[in-house]
Protein backbone atom coordinates (compact mmCIF):
# COMPACT_ATOMS: atom_id res chain seq x y z
CA UNK A 1 0.00 0.00 0.00
CA UNK A 2 1.27 3.77 -1.05
CA UNK A 3 2.41 5.73 2.07
CA UNK A 4 2.39 9.34 1.26
CA UNK A 5 4.62 11.26 3.47
CA UNK A 6 5.12 14.80 4.45
CA UNK A 7 8.23 17.29 5.42
CA UNK A 8 7.82 20.62 6.30
CA UNK A 9 10.08 23.42 6.63
CA UNK A 10 10.15 27.04 7.09
CA UNK A 11 11.66 30.33 7.32
CA UNK A 12 10.71 33.69 8.56
CA UNK A 13 11.38 36.28 6.59
CA UNK A 14 10.66 40.32 6.56
CA UNK A 15 8.89 40.65 3.24
CA UNK A 16 4.88 40.92 4.33
CA UNK A 17 2.79 37.61 3.39
CA UNK A 18 0.82 39.51 0.76
CA UNK A 19 4.02 40.80 -0.96
CA UNK A 20 5.69 37.63 -0.95
CA UNK A 21 2.34 35.35 -1.73
CA UNK A 22 2.35 37.66 -4.79
CA UNK A 23 5.51 36.60 -5.78
CA UNK A 24 4.19 33.23 -6.25
CA UNK A 25 0.15 33.69 -6.85
CA UNK A 26 0.92 36.42 -9.75
CA UNK A 27 4.64 37.03 -10.71
CA UNK A 28 6.02 33.10 -11.10
CA UNK A 29 7.57 33.99 -14.19
CA UNK A 30 9.88 36.59 -12.43
CA UNK A 31 11.32 34.25 -10.35
CA UNK A 32 13.77 33.81 -12.23
CA UNK A 33 15.46 37.46 -11.52
CA UNK A 34 14.33 36.84 -8.10
CA UNK A 35 16.22 33.71 -7.27
CA UNK A 36 19.61 35.25 -7.23
CA UNK A 37 20.69 31.91 -10.20
CA UNK A 38 18.58 29.01 -8.20
CA UNK A 39 15.85 29.65 -10.75
CA UNK A 40 17.49 29.36 -14.36
CA UNK A 41 13.81 29.56 -16.32
CA UNK A 42 10.22 29.18 -15.82
CA UNK A 43 7.79 28.38 -18.99
CA UNK A 44 3.82 28.58 -19.29
CA UNK A 45 3.20 25.28 -21.02
CA UNK A 46 -0.65 25.22 -20.59
CA UNK A 47 -3.16 27.62 -19.21
CA UNK A 48 -2.12 31.13 -17.86
CA UNK A 49 0.40 31.71 -15.48
CA UNK A 50 -2.45 32.60 -12.44
CA UNK A 51 -5.16 29.59 -12.73
CA UNK A 52 -5.78 26.61 -11.29
CA UNK A 53 -4.24 23.96 -13.90
CA UNK A 54 -1.47 25.93 -15.11
CA UNK A 55 1.18 23.76 -16.28
CA UNK A 56 4.85 25.32 -16.33
CA UNK A 57 8.60 24.35 -16.88
CA UNK A 58 10.99 25.02 -14.26
CA UNK A 59 14.69 24.92 -15.37
CA UNK A 60 16.35 25.29 -12.08
CA UNK A 61 20.24 24.50 -10.28
CA UNK A 62 19.96 21.61 -7.80
CA UNK A 63 23.52 20.94 -6.20
CA UNK A 64 25.45 22.17 -8.96
CA UNK A 65 23.49 21.11 -11.56
CA UNK A 66 20.96 22.01 -14.01
CA UNK A 67 17.34 20.25 -13.81
CA UNK A 68 14.05 20.71 -15.13
CA UNK A 69 11.17 20.05 -13.81
CA UNK A 70 6.89 20.15 -15.00
CA UNK A 71 4.66 21.64 -12.34
CA UNK A 72 0.63 21.55 -12.63
CA UNK A 73 -1.01 24.52 -10.40
CA UNK A 74 -3.62 22.41 -8.04
CA UNK A 75 -5.55 24.60 -6.47
CA UNK A 76 -5.36 27.99 -4.78
CA UNK A 77 -6.36 29.49 -1.43
CA UNK A 78 -5.86 33.63 -1.58
CA UNK A 79 -7.47 33.81 2.01
CA UNK A 80 -5.43 32.02 3.84
CA UNK A 81 -2.52 32.36 0.70
CA UNK A 82 -1.83 28.89 0.36
CA UNK A 83 -0.90 27.24 -3.18
CA UNK A 84 -0.41 23.65 -3.96
CA UNK A 85 2.17 22.29 -6.72
CA UNK A 86 1.38 18.76 -8.11
CA UNK A 87 4.63 17.72 -10.24
CA UNK A 88 4.13 15.95 -13.15
CA UNK A 89 7.33 15.23 -15.03
CA UNK A 90 10.98 15.77 -13.81
CA UNK A 91 13.76 14.02 -12.14
CA UNK A 92 12.45 14.00 -8.93
CA UNK A 93 9.67 11.20 -10.25
CA UNK A 94 12.53 9.15 -10.44
CA UNK A 95 12.87 8.56 -7.15
CA UNK A 96 9.45 9.09 -5.58
CA UNK A 97 6.08 8.10 -7.13
CA UNK A 98 4.37 11.21 -6.36
CA UNK A 99 5.14 14.97 -5.19
CA UNK A 100 3.67 17.82 -4.16
CA UNK A 101 4.67 20.93 -2.87
CA UNK A 102 2.34 22.73 -0.74
CA UNK A 103 3.25 26.76 -0.32
CA UNK A 104 1.42 28.39 2.77
CA UNK A 105 2.57 32.09 3.56
CA UNK A 106 0.97 33.44 7.16
CA UNK A 107 1.62 36.84 8.69
CA UNK A 108 4.41 37.19 11.57
CA UNK A 109 5.48 39.99 13.42
CA UNK A 110 6.51 42.62 10.54
CA UNK A 111 7.33 40.14 8.32
CA UNK A 112 6.20 36.53 7.87
CA UNK A 113 6.45 33.21 8.07
CA UNK A 114 7.03 30.73 5.01
CA UNK A 115 6.00 27.11 4.89
CA UNK A 116 6.71 24.51 2.38
CA UNK A 117 4.90 21.06 2.33
CA UNK A 118 6.65 18.09 0.82
CA UNK A 119 3.96 15.23 0.14
CA UNK A 120 5.85 12.63 -1.78
CA UNK A 121 5.72 8.44 -2.10
CA UNK A 122 9.11 7.39 -2.66
CA UNK A 123 10.07 4.55 -5.22
CA UNK A 124 11.65 2.43 -2.48
CA UNK A 125 12.84 2.96 1.03
CA UNK A 126 16.37 2.98 -0.20
CA UNK A 127 15.87 6.50 -1.38
CA UNK A 128 16.20 9.38 1.10
CA UNK A 129 13.96 11.90 2.65
CA UNK A 130 14.33 15.40 0.67
CA UNK A 131 16.11 16.74 3.23
CA UNK A 132 18.70 18.73 0.50
CA UNK A 133 14.97 19.61 -1.27
CA UNK A 134 14.10 21.44 1.70
CA UNK A 135 17.28 23.21 2.16
CA UNK A 136 16.67 24.40 -2.05
CA UNK A 137 13.26 25.82 -0.61
CA UNK A 138 14.48 27.34 1.76
CA UNK A 139 17.24 29.00 0.21
CA UNK A 140 14.77 30.12 -2.79
CA UNK A 141 12.69 31.70 -0.25
CA UNK A 142 15.62 33.74 1.59
CA UNK A 143 16.56 34.98 -1.89
CA UNK A 144 13.29 36.09 -2.79
CA UNK A 145 12.63 37.93 0.32
CA UNK A 146 16.31 39.73 -0.01
CA UNK A 147 15.19 40.66 -3.53
CA UNK A 148 11.76 41.93 -2.23
CA UNK A 149 13.33 44.17 0.42
CA UNK A 150 16.07 45.60 -2.26
CA UNK A 151 13.04 46.69 -4.71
Amino acid sequence: MAQIRKMDCQLTIKSSADKFYDVFRTKAQLTPKMSNGLVADIKLLQGDWNSVGAVRLWSYDFEGKSHMVKEMLESVDDENKTMVYKLVEGELLNYYKSWRTILNITPAGAGSLVKWTMEFEKQNENIPDPVKNADYLIALAGNIDAYLLKA
